[in-house]
């Protein structure tokens, strides 16, 4: 009898489960977008505080659709984007991908594998630069967080954002006070656009025979179920 792999993702495709590797794969670049209107990041200040209530470590959704109507250039920045994905051989992938806006006072480690294991995450950040890096550890990969920052990686992946210069996530770097808040425009690519395998190097159906004894999306580690250690990204 085979062995599972020792790394996979179990996600669903119409209504069934498909396995697939996990990419250790992170795509990134420094985009040239403008900075938002002072109104837009007013209302963002607001909202956040007012509404979403955003804790150290939390990544929370932001409304896209009223940031809209008060960023002019919020066209120029998902051309910008597309522009980049395209670069990277995805041609129009991301015009047919759902986007949203999301804020985060850093992150915990995580990985997402349990809600978006169909799915690649193309990220671009809109804030200034606060001192922070997205760190992916399996990948060994930190990259600083300042507007324009673009990056493409596999949501089975493990990452965070975190103080740069520090080993990993700490509350105590995000007091009160600290202005470390970061905004981005985020968009799901589907993982099994041949070009978005291609482009993370993406293996599918590599273990068939647990995918078809799922009901839920998962990664799995040496045929267990995978969680990660929110201060380390270490797996669990």
């Amino acid at each position: 009898m085979s062995q599972p792999p020792r790394l996979a993702s179990y996600f669903w495709s119409g209504d069934a489960i498909r396995s697939r590797s996990v990419s250790d794969v992170v795509l990134s670049g420094t985009l040239d977008v403008p900075a938002p209107p002072a109104r837009l990041t007013a209302d963002w200040e607001r909202e956040i505080s007012l509404r979403v209530g955003l804790e150290p470590g939390d990544v929370e959704p932001l409304p896209l659709a009223r940031a809209r109507v008060r960023w002019p250039d919020y066209r120029h920045c998902v051309q910008a984007v597309s522009d980049w994905t395209r670069a990277l051989g995805l041609h129009d992938v991301l015009a047919s991908s759902d986007v949203a806006l999301m804020a985060c006072r850093g992150a915990r480690y995580h990985h997402d594998g349990a809600q978006y294991g169909g799915a690649a995450f193309c990220n671009l950040f809109v804030s200034e630069d606060r001192g922070l890096d997205v760190h992916f550890p399996a990948a060994g990969r930190r990259i600083p967080l300042v507007r324009g920052t673009a990056l493409i990686f596999d949501t089975g992946q493990p990452h965070a954002v975190i103080r740069r210069g520090s080993s990993g996530f700490d509350l105590a770097d995000f007091a009160p006070e600290e202005d470390c808040t970061q905004i981005f425009l985020t968009w799901e690519l589907p993982i099994e656009h041949a070009d978005v395998g291609r482009a993370l190097g993406i293996a599918l159906d590599i273990d068939p025979a647990t995918s078809s004894q799922l009901d839920e999306e998962q990664v799995r580690l040496n045929g267990a179920r995978a969680s990660v250690c929110p201060d380390s990204g270490a797996y669990l």
